[in-house]
């Protein structure tokens, strides 16, 4: 959502603005204050991590994840990776409005590909789509488009 509001934004503005509901703007408050302190995924998990752990609990599938969504005022919002994984169709509705996107599970995938399933059917397994993806007026090429 914020790859959809903030784009043109000041860092003040962006700071100040109010996205939707009081949980999202909870929520950011906390991400912009672990980001101002350094802190990581590991102030979570349930008991926390040792002091100098390399490695955040980030539950099954485990890899980074670290989200990346860009938006432009030209183009609007593109979502590539999200903690759900690697997004391959983003779908658009008639107001070109972002309303769903596929993603496939990458953390999920590499793990049943090293336990020896197929690299193509694991992909395929670990695939799915989010919000109102069927209702889409259009489907796009994050990477693409």
């Amino acid at each position: 959502m914020a790859s959809e509001i903030l784009p043109g934004k000041t860092i003040l503005e962006a700071l100040n603005t109010d996205l939707v509901c009081d949980a999202i703007n909870t929520a950011m408050r906390e991400l912009f204050l672990q980001i101002v302190y350094g802190r990581t995924q590991t102030a979570f998990s349930d008991d926390g991590l040792p002091v100098g752990a390399g490695l955040d609990d980030l539950g099954k599938g485990l890899r980074s994840q670290v989200g990346t969504l860009y938006s432009t005022k030209l183009k609007g919002p593109r979502y590539l990776e999200l903690a759900e994984g690697y997004v391959t169709k983003m779908a658009i509705d008639k107001e070109d409005r972002v309303i769903g996107y596929e993603v496939v599970h990458l953390g999920k995938a590499m793990e049943a590909i090293a336990a020896g399933m197929d690299a193509n059917e694991a992909i395929k397994k670990n695939t799915s789509t989010k919000g109102r993806y069927a209702d889409a007026a259009r489907y796009i090429d994050p990477r693409k488009e």
